[in-house]
This record gives structure tokens, sequence and C-alpha cells, in this order.
């Protein structure tokens, strides 16, 4: 078997998530045929690159070497793609990282009206996001950091708060009784079934931390978001949800008592030149996300009142 660049990505992926799983939807693969491309590739090089624990997956020394080694190839590669892609379509092109956001579909729309034309590239991993800047794979990423749980941010990152600390709501089925009230406590939700999605960087933890002090033990179904929002529009579930989310038919958004949950909202570039060039649209774009959100707007308008600041609304 000889190594591929693909293989190095992989490498790469498992490190920067710290999981099979993760890595694995990272990359569009199924996590059996990760693992087993993984063990191809140890037995090509003659020993354990990670070790498999309860936690993720850690680097041995033998793959801290290999990574040293592998990322800046990954890195070149991606870059030489991104220079062939713009040359041939006759301009640069911004390359954008973002976890998901309401405002991210308004931030693209404003750029390309400033004449910018941006790729964009998904993840459910903030801390994968920052390392594709700090290795050179995006130009910019838009990400959150779930309180209590810190990111790892490469020290040559540099970094824009957007929002210091946005309360998460609770996203229910419409017809469900706490929706009666504007603000519903989680003891209102304790016999309901939840769901969270255990790939995002530190989300379970925080919802964890979350049930204790309300000393509530619900039920927890692990899936992706988008696949809590379906079934709480059939009354399966309810789950956390970002202030900016819109009410679907069948689902109901409610502010959560004492607001026990919160993200900080970050830019991440390498150069104050990158942030001053995007981070406007950015700020603009959140500012029409919330401003389109009912609940989250009312809150702004009353709630908010004396918090951390916020772009204003309008």
């Amino acid at each position: 078997m000889e190594l591929e660049v693909r293989h190095l990505r992989a490498l790469c992926a498992i490190a920067d998530t710290g999981s099979l799983h993760r890595a694995a939807r990272q990359l569009g693969v199924a996590q059996p045929s990760l693992s087993t491309q993984l063990r191809r590739i140890e037995q090509e090089l003659g020993g354990t690159l990670f070790t498999r624990e309860r936690s993720g997956c850690r680097p041995t020394p033998l793959g801290r070497l290999v990574l040293s080694r592998a990322r800046p190839v990954v890195a070149d590669m991606r870059s030489l793609v991104a220079e062939a892609r713009a040359a041939a379509t006759g301009g640069p092109q911004l390359r954008v990282g973002s976890t998901a956001s309401a405002a991210l579909a308004g931030w693209l729309r404003r750029l390309r009206a400033h004449g910018q034309e941006p790729t964009l590239h998904m993840d459910v991993s903030p801390n994968a996001l920052l390392r594709m800047v700090a290795d050179g794979q995006l130009d910019v990423a838009f990400v959150h950091e779930v309180e209590g749980c810190p990111l790892r941010i490469p020290e040559q990152l540099r970094l824009r708060v957007l929002i210091p600390r946005e309360p998460q709501f609770v996203s229910l089925p419409a017809g469900h009784p706490a929706t009666a009230h504007p603000v519903v406590r989680l003891t209102d939700l304790s016999g309901d079934r939840w769901m969270i999605d255990p790939t995002v960087d530190g989300e379970w933890d925080a919802v964890r931390r979350m049930f204790r002090a309300a000393g509530v033990n619900p039920r927890v179904l692990h899936g992706d978001y988008h696949t809590a929002a379906a079934l709480v529009a059939t009354g399966e579930v309810v789950t956390v949800c970002q202030p900016t989310c819109l009410p679907r038919p069948g689902m109901a958004v409610r502010r959560l008592y004492g607001d026990p949950l919160g993200v900080r909202l970050m830019l991440a570039a390498r150069t104050e030149t990158d942030l001053d060039g995007v981070y406007p649209a950015l700020e603009q774009a959140y500012r029409e996300a919330a401003r389109e959100a009912p609940t989250y707007r009312e809150w702004l308008e009353r709630d908010g009142a004396g918090r951390p600041p916020v772009p204003a609304l309008p």
C-alpha cells in the first residue's frame, strides 16, 4: 500500500476531531471504512498512530511525527486546488468555513454583493474549522464555543467576537403544554425525550451539566440536529436550538428559564486584514437573522437589557 494524500487527509481529520466517528462524518465516509483505512495505514507505517480511549482518539508519539509531516502536504494540496479553481474562474475565491447558523445565507449574499466569491465548507466541529484556517485550507471560519467547553484555538489565529454569549433556546412540538408560556423551565420538559448531537464540540457535556444543575434526568437520543428538527415537528423529541431558529410547521421555539446554556460566536482568520474584509457583512447578517426570529427579538429588546452587547436591532 502506498500512502496517498487522501490517507494523510484522513489522519489529519482524526487528529483534528479526536474521534473516528466525527472524522468519518467530516470526510463523508462510513466509520467502519475509515477504521479499516486507519488500520492499513498503521500496518504500512509499522506502528500505532492513535490510541483509542473512551474520550476519543489521541495521537501517539509516532502519530504526532506523521502528522507533523502530513499537515503541510495536505495544506499545500488544498491551496493548489484553490488556486487552480480561482485561475479557472478568473478571480480569487474566499474560502469560508462555518458551523450551522441562520446568519450564514445573509453573510454569503452580502459577501457576493461586495465582489467576493465565497466557497463554503460546513462542519459540526468548530475545532476542525479553526485547524483548517491555521493550516491555510480556509481563509475565515465562523464558529461557536459552547460555554464551559473552550475550543482549541491555534496561536496564529486572530479572533473577533460577534456575540459574547448567545443564549440557546429550546425547540419543542407545537402542541406541547409548555408552549402556553413564553419561557419554559427544564422541569417542564423532564419527561420528554431529548435529542442532542454529540459530535458538536462540547455540546453534550454542556447539556449534561445543564440537566444536572436543574436536577432533571430526561431520556436522551443522539442524532444530528436536522433529524432532531424533523422529530420535534412530529412530537417525538425536544431539543436545544439557536435563538435565531425559525419555527416550522408543528414546531415552537421558546426561551429556557434562566438562560442556562450559552455559546460565544466568533470569526477566526490568520490576519486582522482578513477579518476586516468580512466581519461587517457577518454582523449585518446576524442582525437580520435576529430581527426575523420573533422569540429572540423579544429577548434582545426586553430580557437582553443589561446583558453582554449584541448587534443592535433597528
